[in-house]
């Protein structure tokens, strides 16, 4: 696919190198550049858009720190697919990622069997002092760190481990357990990343992220699990459809 056509106005205060990464992520964003779609080379582009190399070579940086571009030394440099996008609907985020062609990992942060939240405990109607499993996991995409989720799960899941939870999918796991989810509550606001949640997932810190609050409910109406997952905004978005009535 020939690259679209790229206008740089030479009268503006705004730095070309800004207009060339501005327009190149417009681009991306309107599906004409598409994912997997090699770039021309520094000379080609130079030469195309009458811009010095070292010119064009800051507007890729630009794309590449926002992790819109990747450059690989004998590759070149290609349009990456970094946003995750879902569906409003109850699946698992790691079956979405390999549906999608991506390369999910988890990184068991904390798995505490016996854990006492007495939020959580609230959220899945339990009393204050039930010992809830709790366990938090860094989600990554194609090695890209990706979410922090965190769930808290009824005693009926005890039986669930660490290694599990490493390599399958929870709701997967739930599932063979006779716990699949099936209806759930579910918020979703923002929340500015911590320091510890901005190290985990490779941001600044205070840079926004996506917030999403779960209680799920199995087919009978009994609460299985509460999640306060984060996600990084610049690689995760969310889709609606939405019906006139």
């Amino acid at each position: 696919m020939p690259m679209p056509p790229l206008e740089i106005d030479r009268t503006s205060p705004v730095p070309i190198y800004f207009q060339l990464s501005r327009r190149m992520e417009e681009s991306i964003e309107r599906g004409e550049m598409v994912p997997g779609e090699r770039l021309p080379t520094e000379i080609e582009l130079a030469a195309a858009l009458e811009i010095s190399r070292p010119t064009i070579r800051r507007a890729i940086e630009e794309l590449v720190d926002k992790g819109l571009l990747t450059r690989k030394r004998g590759v070149g440099t290609r349009v990456t697919d970094v946003q995750v996008r879902r569906r409003v609907a109850l699946t698992s985020l790691h079956d979405d990622l390999a549906a999608a062609g991506r390369h999910p990992r988890t990184e068991v942060l904390r798995f505490e069997p016996d854990s006492v939240d007495r939020y959580a405990a609230r959220m899945l109607g339990l009393p204050a002092t039930e010992r809830l499993v709790h366990v938090e996991r860094l989600r990554y995409a194609d090695d890209i760190p990706l979410a922090v989720l965190r769930n808290w799960l009824p005693p009926r899941f005890a039986d669930i481990t660490a290694e599990s939870l490493a390599t399958t999918s929870l709701y997967r796991l739930m599932s063979q357990r006779n716990g699949k989810p099936a209806v759930a509550k579910q918020r979703i606001t923002a929340k500015a990343a911590s320091p510890t949640q901005a190290r985990l997932l490779d941001i600044g810190h205070h840079t926004p992220l996506i917030s999403m609050q779960r209680t799920a409910f199995d087919s009978a109406g009994a609460a299985v699990e509460f999640s306060d997952n984060l996600y990084r905004a610049d690689h995760y978005a969310i889709d609606v459809t939405v019906f006139n009535r």
